[in-house]
């Protein structure tokens, strides 16, 4: 049998629209072998994720989507630009982790409610509203605001909300005071985790050239420590992926494939869309030493 490894997935306990056991029972649907939950910035899925994985015979991979933020040099200009770093089978009682966790939750609430405050004053969103769109406990973003504009019937899905009310060059965005990423990575590394990019380069436009990729910032993150790029994803495009493809070859770094799930009414990513080999897998495995995963 044919593996289908998916090592990146969302549910309600960050900005995914089905809980970790309806996130399995779609995996096992979907004929997915291994999973990884890796909610925004918590681990507070893992242990409800773990037992449905069991019960449904499918693997289960604990990580998180750690929030962090770069300064980059792009043309003649330094900018801050957000990295999400994924962080597989880290400790998540390493407590500088944890705390670093923990104050970007509540960086995640300040910037979410500023940037609902932005959007009242042409549409009428309020605060209230956002916050009835999450679950208890979970990680807020700009999806459940995104789920609010669809309340009010401002637009259709959350698609449409990225593509214009929230798009992050639009006049509402603000950015998430959060870890930066170097820091992040020697935290994940401390935790036993290992860190990989999410969807790295999804702003790289057609007909990029190699000049016009931050070659020498990706260089300094694989010197701090980065062990890999989630390269196999919807949202990374083609001139991207094979320079990043180039400089995994160079760095013998781990490559990864994911769906980046969030719900059959979440985004239109689906389980299974794009899979991590089973030698790639093991590699993250043999790496990881914080927590384990449940197989």
């Amino acid at each position: 049998m044919v593996s289908r490894i998916d090592l990146h997935a969302h549910s309600t306990r960050s900005d995914g629209k089905e809980s970790p056991t309806e996130v399995f029972e779609h995996a096992a649907t979907a004929g997915i072998n291994v999973l990884a939950l890796t909610d925004h910035d918590t681990t507070n899925g893992w242990a409800e994720g773990s037992a449905a994985a069991a019960r449904l015979g499918i693997g289960f991979v604990p990580g998180i989507e750690v929030t962090t933020r770069a300064k980059v040099l792009v043309g003649d200009r330094h900018r801050f630009i957000s990295v999400h770093m994924l962080a597989y089978l880290p400790d998540p009682k390493y407590k500088p982790l944890a705390d670093e966790l923990s104050a970007t939750l509540s960086s995640r609430e300040v910037r979410a409610q500023g940037i609902t405050d932005k959007l009242a004053v042409d549409f009428p969103i309020t605060w209230e509203l956002v916050l009835e769109m999450l679950e208890e406990g979970a990680t807020i973003g700009r999806p459940a605001i995104a789920d609010a504009l669809v309340e009010l019937g401002i637009v259709a899905d959350r698609a449409e909300a990225f593509r214009g009310p929230l798009d992050k060059h639009g006049p509402y965005y603000l950015a998430t005071e959060t870890t930066d990423t170097f820091d992040a990575i020697k935290l994940i590394r401390e935790a036993g985790g290992v860190p990989v990019i999410a969807h790295p380069l999804t702003d790289v436009r057609p007909g990029a050239s190699r000049g016009d990729l931050p070659e020498e910032h990706f260089e300094k993150l694989i010197d701090a420590g980065l062990m890999g790029f989630e390269v196999y994803h919807r949202e990374v495009p083609e001139v991207a992926r094979e320079w990043l493809l180039m400089l995994a070859r160079k760095h013998d770094l781990i490559v990864t494939g994911s769906s980046d799930y969030h719900g059959v009414h979440g985004k239109p990513n689906r389980l299974g869309e794009n899979t991590t080999s089973p030698e790639m897998f093991e590699r993250i495995l043999a790496a990881g030493s914080g927590s384990k995963a449940r197989l």
